[in-house]
């Protein structure tokens, strides 16, 4: 037999699989209408190994991934499994030949507990929550099988994501993007996991955005632009360079820009802001200021007490003490209308459950927030929404296929800018940016710094959210370092190294001696 990997590095020639290859899909086309979401793409899985698989938003790897796993149809192309030609006409039946997929937007029902999630017809619950804990303990999740969905911060309901899959017979197992919502030490557990599955010749196929981590795991690496598979390699023979090169044809240190402007007036002033948790406060005696032209970032592992000073400064979480003045006067109405009318607006860090209607269209979802403003008499102008979303459209560059399209059928970094463009659309003078970047690929990644940078040039506040080192440092302006709902550091964009700022996250000395 000829080589699993093809020649050809456009992937434009088939090759038969070795055997060593699990799964092999040949000349994959995929159309919709008549646009091409796929060309010709031949890729191969090896066996008991993690086959990743990256590339920007729209270059065609989760319209793979759905054919692979059952839930759409090649226009062209056939799929080998074991070397024997298979038709995956649905998702169970790619179940029953041991396929499972983990998709990154979560499918779990939020009304059902965690063991519930799994249930079918007659219930044992008994041996169901038995069954629940033995998994949950497998991925270092220290939750009740009887504690409902709804009550579990994202994080936890990703791994419930993830361990209802394993418990399925899988033999193949695609994961897309499963630590998009995790912790660092969430993170290390399922790599274990995934390296446990590994040596029990499962075979993962893993697209991830996220290029620190997935070297970590990665065993093969195939890089997608605009629907062409266009390199594979073993992983050992790349470097992150190599990687970033093959995505967006240019050089990585170009990616991310820094408005590196003169900081004007004072926006927001924060004094003393505390807001109560379960235990303790979750924010704690917050102090900080953001200046008009000036991005800001904050930094913090999960559970720092971030995204909840975001809810304080919009206005949906209740403070139990300090002040916010935003332009000089003092906001004492802490309610979401309030605070949009005195000029913030806020991207939240889910953008599928926060940010998103998703039975609505893109011009929907753009003008939501302000058809107030374009309705007269209690009359909506049918012209002003397609107005307004078209120069939205215009001037973040979403890609899109019409302004009616439905807005969960664009990618997840042009999915991003919809929800910036809405707030946008609300004349803010500070926006709040809660991980921007999250679950977008690196391309997406730098048009969203680029239109922060372009923002804070215009005379905008910008203070945004990052779990990731590299963006931080390359994008903020300053950095508020945060852990445990307080502030442990403010450094300088000059001051800014990978060491300080995990020192400064990590700092329960200092913690400790302020409680």
């Amino acid at each position: 037999m000829t080589a699993a990997l093809p020649e050809d590095p456009t992937g434009e020639s088939a090759a038969e699989p070795t055997d060593d290859v699990v799964l092999h899909a040949e000349s994959i086309s995929k159309n919709y209408g008549g646009v091409r979401a796929l060309s010709d793409v031949t890729f191969s899985a090896h066996r008991g190994k993690v086959n990743v698989l990256v590339g920007e938003n729209g270059a065609g790897k989760s319209t793979l991934m759905k054919i692979l796993s059952g839930s759409e149809q090649p226009s062209h192309g056939r799929i080998l499994l074991n070397g024997k030609a298979v038709e995956l006409s649905s998702p169970r039946a790619a179940q029953a030949r041991g396929i499972g997929i983990i998709h990154q937007e979560l499918s779990l029902f939020e009304n059902l507990s965690v063991a519930e999630t799994k249930a079918r017809g007659w219930v044992d619950f008994a041996a169901e929550n038995a069954r629940a804990a033995e998994m949950l303990e497998r991925l270092g999740l220290n939750v009740k099988p009887t504690t409902l969905v709804a009550d579990l911060p994202i994080g936890q309901q990703q791994l419930v994501e993830i361990g209802k899959a394993l418990l399925e017979d899988v033999k193949i197992l695609i994961m897309d993007e499963p630590t998009s919502a995790l912790s660092n030490h969430e993170v290390d557990v399922l790599f274990s996991v995934m390296a446990d599955l590994r040596e029990l010749d499962v075979t993962i196929i893993y697209i991830s955005h996220k290029l620190d981590e997935f070297r970590r795991i990665g065993d093969y690496v195939t890089v997608f632009r605009d629907g062409k598979l266009v390199a594979t390699e073993l992983m050992a023979k790349t470097d992150t360079a190599w990687i970033v090169r093959q995505m967006v044809g240019r050089d990585p240190n170009t990616l991310f820009a820094r408005a590196e402007g003169t900081p004007g007036e004072v926006i927001l002033k924060v004094s003393n802001l505390t807001a109560p948790g379960a235990v303790r406060p979750v924010v704690r005696d917050v102090s900080f200021t953001v200046r008009a032209g000036e991005v800001v970032g904050i930094y913090g592992l999960m559970g720092a007490g971030r995204t909840e000073l975001m809810e304080c400064l919009i206005g949906s979480r209740a403070t139990i003490g300090g002040e916010v003045v935003i332009n000089g006067t003092v906001e004492s109405k802490a309610t979401v209308r309030s605070r949009m009318k005195a000029g913030l607006a806020l991207v939240p860090e889910d953008r599928q459950r926060d940010g998103l209607v998703q039975a609505q269209s893109v011009k929907d979802n753009i003008v939501l927030a302000i058809l107030d403003r374009l309705t007269r008499m209690g009359l909506l102008n049918s012209a002003a929404p397609t107005k307004a979303a078209a120069g939205q459209v215009e001037s973040l560059k979403i890609k899109i296929p019409g302004l009616g399209a439905e807005v969960t059928s664009l990618s997840g970094g042009n999915q991003q800018k919809v929800v910036l463009a809405r707030a946008l659309l609300t004349n803010p003078k500070l926006l709040l940016l809660d991980e921007p970047t999250r679950g977008i690929d690196v391309g997406a990644k730098s048009q969203i710094a680029t239109i922060m940078a372009e923002l804070a040039r215009s005379g905008y506040g910008v203070l945004f959210i990052s779990s990731e080192l590299a963006e931080v440092m390359a994008m903020a302006d300053r950095v508020l370092v945060m852990a445990k709902g307080q502030i442990t550091a403010e450094l300088a964009a000059s001051e800014l190294t990978e060491e300080a700022l995990v020192a400064a996250s990590a700092s329960d000395t200092i913690l400790e001696e302020l409680a």
